[in-house]
């Protein structure tokens, strides 16, 4: 979801310069929303097509995917069913919160983004046994509600005061808010106590300040870059390619492809995706395809060797046994999955540009 929050915003002003370009000073803008609505298709088609391979793999190489062992297995067992329901429902329903309120149109990617945040919070109070489960669950349906009223209600405060909507809503709204800050401060106050809670702030500080210079960092290269002409000379490269559109998308994503080796997402995101992007959109892309297509090119950088993420967290939890060598063969499949979806988009782009015109309306010109 971090790929697609950053894409939104460079995809957005990529397609205003695009359009400004072609002399449309107004163009309909493209929200971090459409992105999601784009991607939840094509991150769909991923999943069953991993599925399909793991499906695969067991009935062909059966000693790929043994069997539970006798003695770990409690077949019929409701306390692994209910350990295994604990365990995968409340993230579940955390997910759906988040993506189902963004697609509904509830709340904005900023606001849904708070409520991950909140619910994180929440079911990390949970998990450390101090927060009772009545308390986690019910501050979580309060908070869900509370994004629900802030959509039929106004709680704005102008300058005469709250209006009349607002003023009969808070009759519902500061009782669901007492019971939302109440497992806050539960939760807050036992991931202090363990050491968690500082220890995620650290690493939130950490990516914060990392995001921020490196966009810095872009924002001085793309001005020197535009400065010394590089955008006319890139778009010339790519307007000069054989094949036409077909050709510079080809190019842009390859050149991507083999960065996302090297380079981290967010780099990409911001030095790259600025410069390539309003010369595809004015070549008549659309913007929500392309930055999906994107999306799902740069998801292959986490595998990707030497420097994917993935690849270092399995590292990290594989036994002493596994090399770092079995983990890069072992990735290849999953890479190769990831580019046939890739292609699949390419085929088909109506994968990432129905669901945004179905639920938001979008239709944007190319």
């Amino acid at each position: 979801s971090i790929v697609l929050i950053i894409l939104g915003e460079q995809i957005s002003n990529a397609y205003v310069t695009a359009e400004g370009i072609r002399g449309n000073w107004s163009p309909e803008p493209v929200s971090v929303g459409d992105l999601f609505a784009g991607a939840l298709l094509p991150g769909l088609l991923l999943v069953g097509l991993y599925i399909l391979y793991q499906i695969a793999i067991a009935i062909l190489k059966p000693s790929a995917a043994p069997a539970l062992k006798p003695e770990l297995q409690t077949p019929g067992s409701p306390s692994a069913l209910r350990a295994l329901l604990s365990a995968l429902v409340p993230p579940v329903i955390l997910i759906v919160a988040v993506l189902g309120s963004i697609l509904m149109g509830i709340a904005t990617a900023t606001e849904a983004a708070s409520v991950g945040a909140v619910g994180a919070l929440l079911l990390g109070g949970k998990m450390r046994g101090g927060v009772t489960t009545f308390l986690v669950y019910a501050a979580g349906v309060s908070l869900f509600a509370i994004l629900l009223l802030n959509h039929f209600y106004d709680f704005r405060i102008g300058a005469e005061g709250m209006n009349a909507s607002g003023r009969r809503g808070l009759i519902f709204l500061v009782p669901l808010l007492l019971l939302t800050l109440a497992g806050m401060g539960a939760s807050l106050w036992h991931l202090q106590k363990s050491g968690l809670l500082r220890e995620v702030c650290k690493g939130t500080l950490e990516m914060t300040a990392m995001v921020f210079t490196i966009l810095i960092g872009a924002t001085i290269f793309s001005l020197v870059f535009r400065g010394l002409g590089g955008d006319s000379l890139v778009q010339e490269i790519l307007t000069g390619l054989p094949g036409g559109t077909l050709g510079a998308l080809i190019a842009v994503m390859a050149v991507i492809f083999v960065l996302g080796f090297f380079l981290d997402f967010v780099e990409i995101s911001f030095v790259v995706v600025p410069i390539v992007a309003p010369v595809l959109l004015l070549m008549g892309i659309n913007p929500v395809w392309l930055g999906v297509m994107i999306a799902l090119n740069l998801q292959t950088s986490f595998l990707t060797p030497p420097f994917g993420f993935a690849l270092f967290y399995l590292r990290g939890a594989a036994p002493k046994d596994i090399t770092t060598g079995m983990i890069y063969k072992g990735v290849i499949p999953f890479v190769l999955i990831q580019l046939l979806a890739l292609l699949l988009l390419a085929l088909f782009p109506e994968l990432a540009t129905w669901l945004p015109s179905a639920i938001f309306g979008s239709n944007f010109k190319t």
